[in-house]
């Protein structure tokens, strides 16, 4: 029996587990060296000159980035319902409203001229999505914040590594720009996240803010600010060092093994988003211009009418893992409930969240996998190559 493929996996080695166990005989678990390390080492890898602060989540870092845009109740902020809940729900933390728009058919990621239209005496800030890894148009809603003046931040938790029309490394434009470090992500330090911004004033306040509102100057029990505990660990800081040394390597083998995906898929009938017909497969869009994904997942699109259902049934029989991904946000029970948002309203977003599939997909992923993948969606969909 072929073995299980799984919808992700970490890459994970000898490295982690030297550096971790330096951690566990240091005795120093918390708020020591290592995080200063991963921090610095980081922002290196990044480069603009941008500061980094290591929380204990992606999510983590939507908060506090909220929060050091001031972004509270009465102001509204515009973003994408095709996404994590997280790049939402860190909004209504704070009680600021969030103020959906569509997305773009090729790209998925928020499109740039409903959101200009959608700027009211209300809107306090734009946030949006590196949608899969690929690049939002940050010169356009650059210029729209900039033009109504109001903030940004970018949620780039899937985009660790992309690059943006400009030539710049997602995270070096300026903005508050959040990474996430989940299992499932480009690297990892099991659970972590990290918020990267130019301003000096915002990354200490940050700081103290991941540690109950305390400064640095402060002993245990001083605090000089409402805080929360969004520590990362030195144990998860290990981890991250040991996998930031071989990111690019690791970012590589993603993108050859969505290389490889691309081209067994292709011999299935699939098109590339903007070209496809309605009965295709759709893949995820190619990089334009200067622009450069990130392969955090590979999501296609499965062709109009069919049983997606059915489909991950079949090809979990195969002993292959696969997931509806992503329900739009503005459709999930506590935004219906609470804002009235109705099927409809952001017809692309819904297209494609009603036809998008997650296929395994992971750093050290195989040849003969991705061809058992492919093989078992295409026997699912009544396809040949």
């Amino acid at each position: 029996m072929n073995e299980p493929i799984p919808l992700a996996r970490p890459e994970l080695g000898p490295r982690e587990e030297e550096l971790l166990l330096e951690v566990v005989r240091s005795g120093s678990l918390s708020l020591g060296p290592k995080l200063e390390q991963f921090e610095h080492d980081f922002s290196d890898w990044i480069g603009g000159g941008a500061y980094a602060v290591a929380v204990s989540s992606g999510t983590a870092a939507l908060h506090l980035a909220v929060r050091a845009k001031g972004f509270s109740a009465g102001n509204e902020v515009i973003t994408s319902p095709l996404s994590f809940i997280a790049s939402t729900n860190c909004l209504l933390y704070e009680g600021a409203t969030p103020v959906f728009c569509d997305i773009d058919p090729v790209t998925l990621n928020l499109d740039p001229e409903p959101v200009a239209a959608a700027v009211t005496e209300n809107t306090a800030g734009l946030l949006p999505v590196h949608i899969f890894g690929y690049p939002a148009d940050l010169p356009a809603f650059g210029k729209i914040a900039s033009d109504r003046g109001i903030g940004m931040i970018e949620d780039a938790c899937q985009a660790l590594g992309a690059v943006d029309r400009t030539g710049h490394k997602i995270g070096t434009d300026g903005n508050i720009a959040t990474f996430a470090f989940y299992a499932n992500k480009q690297m990892t330090t099991g659970e972590g996240g990290m918020l990267i911004t130019p301003d000096r004033e915002v990354a200490e306040g940050v700081e103290s803010e991941r540690n109950q509102g305390r400064a640095p100057d402060m002993n245990l029990i001083d605090h000089d600010r409402v805080g929360f505990n969004y520590r990362l660990s030195d144990l998860h800081a290990a981890i991250g060092i040991a996998q930031l040394e071989r990111l690019d390597e690791m970012l590589n083998a993603r993108e050859n093994v969505a290389a490889l995906y691309r081209e067994r898929l292709t011999q299935l009938g699939a098109e590339p988003a903007g070209e496809e017909e309605h009965h295709d497969i759709v893949l995820p869009c190619e990089n334009h211009g200067d622009e450069r994904r990130s392969w955090f997942v590979f999501v296609l699109q499965l062709p109009a009418g069919a049983d997606r259902e059915a489909v991950i049934a079949s090809l979990a029989q195969n002993g292959i893992a696969s997931k509806a991904y992503l329900p739009c946000i503005h459709l999930m029970p506590p935004y219906r409930e609470r804002f009235g948002f109705v099927g409809g309203e952001f017809p692309v977003a819904e297209r494609v969240a009603d036809r998008s599939l997650a296929l395994p997909f992971f750093t050290s992923m195989t040849e003969s996998q991705v061809d058992r993948v492919c093989t078992a969606l295409g026997e699912a969909l009544g396809l040949q190559p």
